[in-house]
Parts: structure tokens; sequence; C-alpha cells
């Protein structure tokens, strides 16, 4: 397993076949709240949010555990960290009631069987990564080696250098949109060493392919960053059927 790169495409039919889904409170820790006091969080999803990152948690739990007698430093890489913080929609019965749930990030930090040697939080946007290092502070305990990076996810993926023959680990992409282009997979492939889980946006590439006429131009760009050429250009030809009446 920890010789290739295993691409995990998680869509929301299948995400609970190939786990069993750790019950996780939708209600954050003290600690948590804690961090969320003064600081807006990430708000969006539901409960596929929280299954989704049940299913992540669990994952690494499971591959850190396997891979704890082996000779690999294990590192986890997350280039679309967020703020650590995912507040879900207020209840029903008190609008002024929010659920806080940790994110991957602050998920990936709690793996105790095996701790992750290090852990490296990427986020472009400046206030999410100021959060991200007020994540990062209040985990002293833990003595690791956490970096947090104010980038581009692409740009930094591209420069990452370490010695991956002593390294493995698990990155985890869930971009917003269409941020992550074919030529960073192709890169993240080179190394050889990462569990790729890729979150694809189907429905943002979707909105691009329109079925009754070719993308607009703005989107041509775009798109072939993605397919990692104009391969998708193939989708649009002229129908051999002539028209019936002209």
């Amino acid at each position: 397993m920890t010789n290739q790169t295993l691409w995990r495409i998680l869509s929301k039919s299948r995400a609970t076949d190939d786990f069993r889904i750790k019950e996780t409170p939708p209600l954050a820790v003290n600690s948590m709240n804690d961090i969320a006091k003064g600081r807006p969080s990430q708000q969006f999803g539901g409960q596929w949010t929280i299954e989704k990152l049940n299913i992540l948690e669990s994952y690494l739990d499971a591959y850190s555990t396997a891979l704890k007698d082996q000779q690999f430093k294990l590192m986890y890489i997350d280039v679309f960290a967020g703020t650590g913080l995912i507040e879900l929609p207020g209840r029903d019965d008190d609008a002024e009631v929010q659920d806080f749930v940790s994110g991957s990030a602050d998920r990936a930090i709690k793996i105790a069987d095996k701790p992750f040697d290090k852990l490296i939080f990427v986020e472009k946007n400046q206030k999410r990564y100021a959060h991200l290092q007020s994540l990062r502070d209040s985990h002293p305990a833990t003595k690791r080696n956490i970096e947090v990076h104010n980038s581009e996810a692409n740009s930094f993926l591209r420069d990452l250098n370490e010695d991956w023959s002593k390294w493995r680990g698990v990155l985890f992409l869930d971009p917003f949109a269409t941020e992550v282009e074919w030529s960073t997979i192709e890169t993240i492939a080179g190394f050889n060493a990462l569990d790729t889980w890729i979150l694809f946006p189907v429905s943002a590439v979707a909105r691009m392919l329109p079925t009754s006429k070719a993308p607009e131009d703005m989107w041509d760009e775009r798109l072939t960053r993605v397919f990692g050429g104009e391969t998708w250009r193939g989708l649009y030809q002229e129908s051999p059927q002539g028209e019936l009446f002209r």
C-alpha cells in the first residue's frame, strides 16, 4: 500500500460503503469552542460534512496504526485546511445556537495511536490562515511538528521537497471548487509516497460544461488546467445527424 499513491475519490452515495464511520457528537469539545470565540469559522455543510470528516478521521487512525511499526516517518498534509473548525447551520428551535465540529486539521492533530510526525496545513486566505495559527498554538502539549503555511495549494505542492524514501503520509485535497490542477496531481504521483484523497468537484465542473452549447470562453483555461489538456473539447462535436428541416 505504501509503495503506491492511492487515489480515493469520495462521493456522497458511496461514502459509507468503504469505512466504518466513527460516531462523533456534533458539538465540539470545549477547547474547540474556546478557539471559536472571537473569530469566524467556516460556515457550510450539514450531516454530509460530518460524515465526510468522520470517514477521514477513521482512515487516518487506521493508516497511522497500520504503519506504526514501519521505518517511515508519517506526514499529514491538508492544502485547503480552512480554519480547522466547521460551523454548522443553527438549530431550528434556536437560531442563536450553533453546532461546531472539528475540521480535518484538528482531527489529524488528535490522532493518538500513532500520531503523525509532521502535520502541514496550507491556507491561501489570510484570515483563515491566522485561525490555523491559533489552532496550532492551542496544541502545545503535543510537542509535534505542526507547520502552517499561507500559500496557494498548487504552488505549495509543486514546491514540496522532502526525502520521500523516509516519509509516507496522507494528502487531503478538499477544494472549494476547481482549484486543483492536473499538473499538481502529476507532481504528487511522482512522489510515490502519499495516499491522496481527492474530493473532486463534479458539480462545479458540470456547471462549466453546459449540454446545449460549448463552454464560455472564460472557462476554457480553467477546464484545461483541471483536465490537464484540451481533451474536454471532445465532448463538443458537431452532430453527425443533419437537420431534418432547413
